[in-house]
């Protein structure tokens, strides 16, 4: 069943489809699927805790390394060999040998990179689906909507559920890309490609002083239109935008050049990676002029930033896990609408604590070879749990 309405530019149709109420033992089949990936979620929770720590730990000691054997350079435009193998912390304006052209729009920058960003005007499609029982079938009622917006991504037409009047063109005419600048330097030295990738703060390129390239582009704003109208654009139309990252030269519309902070090994003319012997890799890029103890301080930040972020993820892929594997108890008991609340409410609160609990038991035993002490009190809180469960069981009555 569906109904069609238009609402302006944006169009939309409801679909109803029904399908009958899954049996027990087609219920009890997804469940069994859903316990082995739950078993595959489990485990991989189990690795990603425990490698977590050691990259944890392995990363701040190399960074307590790094602290201990940085040498702040005097100058930047002179190279002294007896920093030869070193690691040396600089920082100063960067520098570029030639400007990035884009020769098809008439733009050249003095900077590290320039992006030229393509998007055409295309139909989207938007879902939302709810489902509801009605005599004894399953019922899905599916709203699709549908509306024309500027993506830098093709959207494919042919999925959509009702491709007629809303089909997108398969290919931009314009692509889009990214310029590098084959040689960056900060004074008399040459960044390696693993700092230039640390060069990521794009920002949008203004063309209010440019003219339009050709007769069948227009500039409006900071974008190029291929279109006759870009105020009422049509379905294939594009426009092109442009960022660029790492100003190496003073510009008139722009400023004077980015500055940057590195800390690196001196090899020659060039700043290249540093090994620790943490087995960790050191080269770090920071926009600005920090000192030697600012920087190490945001690497610290930044790991301990990361760390939360992997220990959050494993144990919540540990809870997931435990949730899918025992699933098959609420199934068994899912047509008691009563029971079947309670088990649903009991299981994830096992789920919850037993995920806590190995959780913690997993970080211990990563941090075991390195802080045994730590590691000792984070296992007796593991086990907090369950004392509070043993201490609520009230003693059996003596005979």
């Amino acid at each position: 069943f569906q109904q069609f309405s238009d609402a302006g530019s944006r169009k939309e149709h409801v679909k109803i489809t029904s399908e009958s109420k899954p049996g027990f033992l087609e219920r009890l089949s997804e469940t069994s699927g859903g316990m082995l990936m739950g078993l595959v979620t489990f485990l991989l929770a189990f690795y990603l805790l425990f490698t977590n720590e050691g990259r944890a730990l392995r990363t701040a000691k190399s960074l307590d390394e790094g602290l201990s054997l940085v040498m702040p350079l005097d100058s930047i435009h002179s190279i002294s060999q007896q920093n030869e193998g070193r690691l040396v912390h600089l920082a100063g304006a960067l520098s570029t040998s030639k400007p990035l052209f884009d020769p098809s729009y008439g733009l050249s920058i003095q900077a590290v990179k320039l992006k030229r960003t393509v998007e055409m005007y295309q139909w989207v499609e938007y879902e939302d689906s709810k489902e509801y029982e009605e005599n004894g079938q399953i019922k899905k009622e599916t709203k699709y909507s549908y509306n024309t917006e500027w993506k830098s991504e093709v959207v494919n037409s042919r999925n959509f559920d009702r491709e007629i009047g809303h089909k997108n063109p398969s290919a931009m005419a314009v692509e889009s890309f990214t310029a590098v600048s084959p040689n960056v330097q900060v004074g008399s030295f040459v960044l390696s490609k693993g700092l230039v990738d640390k060069i990521d703060d794009f920002k949008q390129l203004s063309l209010s002083h440019l003219e339009d390239p050709h007769a069948d582009v227009t500039r409006g704003g900071d974008y190029f239109y291929h279109s006759e109208n870009p105020r009422r654009p049509e379905v294939g139309d594009l426009r092109v935008s442009f960022f660029y990252a790492g100003l190496s030269g003073d510009d008139p519309h722009l400023g004077s050049a980015d500055k940057v902070t590195v800390i690196a090994r001196q090899r020659g003319d060039q700043l290249v990676p540093y090994h620790t012997k943490s087995g960790d890799v050191l080269q770090i890029l920071y926009s600005g002029d920090l000192s030697v103890e600012e920087v190490f301080q945001k690497e610290h930040q930044s790991n301990t930033m990361k760390t939360w972020a992997l220990r959050a993820a494993g144990w919540l892929s540990m809870f997931v896990g435990i949730s899918l594997m025992t699933r098959i108890f609420y199934t068994l008991v899912d047509w008691f609408p009563v029971v079947r609340d309670l088990v649903n409410i009991g299981l994830k609160a096992f789920a919850l604590c037993v995920a806590s609990s190995l959780s913690l038991l997993t970080i211990s035993v990563g941090w075991l070879f390195y802080r045994p002490l730590w590691a000792l009190l984070i296992a007796l809180l593991a086990v907090l749990p369950i004392v509070v469960a043993k201490a609520r069981v009230p003693p059996k009555k003596q005979q």
